[in-house]
């Protein structure tokens, strides 16, 4: 295990959360604290409780990993793109590193960085409501299963995606909209029998549940089933990652990338003639240093 460059790529990645503080720290953090400020003022002022706790407390785990499971995905999946994006990568991929040492930087970093902003969403939500954590080594072990799990996801979706565009339709479209459906707002309880069962097909509802028990001992599923699920969604990402470094896929960076490289290592042109070291003739040079 090359731990010197496991720590230089945790340490770059740590070091640009830091550059970008309020992009990376902030922004998730304000705007979660205003789905918190508004969600609870607007609908607590009409239900007052859920399974004998108040709604601003009950909210907090699902706000938690709304966080969580989104700055996950985006900061692992940003995190091994944007080297792809600007050509970079060609650095990391001709160092003597394995793809397992790779894997663990770049997820490593992206799971300290949600560990962090779910470590600051949780302060502030003390602030505001009183919090009650019944087993604080659970709530600690569900945190990290899930910060883990969707760093491998967003480490997938970086590798998979060719465009930014590809990049942000998965959180906005699928993560989004399952989140907001996994009871992050209102216990599943609430919904009638048939959206029940539809519901028990989404995976953010194991999670959030599981989370959710950690401070009230309250969950709409077991917490067997809860950690059965997470780990099951933790081991399918480590097999796909596995596939990936079995297969020998390389990410691919821009083909206009390519193309300016070519051009400006060209040298000299077709028709262009250099001394040679013993003999004063010109000889041709080939155009191109770099094969397709």
């Amino acid at each position: 295990m090359n731990f010197y460059a496991v720590k230089a790529i945790y340490r770059y990645e740590m070091a640009r959360m830091f550059r970008t503080v309020v992009q990376s720290i902030v922004a998730p953090v304000l705007s979660t604290s205003l789905y918190f400020v508004i969600f609870g003022s607007a609908i607590g002022s009409r239900i007052t409780e859920i399974d004998g706790v108040s709604y601003g407390s009950f909210i907090v785990p699902g706000l938690i990993m709304l966080s969580v499971m989104t700055e996950s995905i985006s900061n692992s999946s940003f995190a091994i793109y944007f080297p792809k994006f600007t050509g970079t990568i060609f650095e990391v991929l001709s160092a003597p590193v394995s793809y397992g040492e790779v894997l663990l930087g770049y997820v490593g970093a992206a799971a300290t960085k949600s560990v962090i902003i779910g470590s600051i969403i949780l302060g502030t939500a003390s602030f505001f409501v009183d919090l009650e954590i019944a087993h604080p080594f659970i709530m600690v072990g569900f945190l990290l299963l899930t910060c883990v799990s969707f760093c491998l996801f967003g480490f997938i979706l970086g590798i998979w995606a060719d465009g930014w565009e590809k990049l942000t339709i998965v959180p906005i479209l699928v993560i989004m909209p399952l989140t907001f459906l996994g009871g992050t707002f209102y216990s599943i309880s609430m919904l009638p029998p048939v959206w029940q069962t539809i519901s028990l097909f989404n995976p953010v509802v194991y999670l959030i549940s599981g989370f959710r028990w950690s401070f009230y001992e309250n969950a709409d599923v077991s917490v067997a089933l809860s950690l059965g699920m997470a780990a099951t969604f933790l081991i399918v990402c480590l097999l796909i990652v596995r596939w990936i470094s079995k297969t020998g896929y390389k990410p691919r960076t821009r083909r206009r990338n390519t193309k300016s490289l070519e051009r400006r290592h060209a040298w000299p042109p077709n028709d262009s003639c250099y001394p040679s070291d013993s003999t004063s003739r010109c000889r041709r040079r080939p155009t191109r240093i770099f094969a397709r």
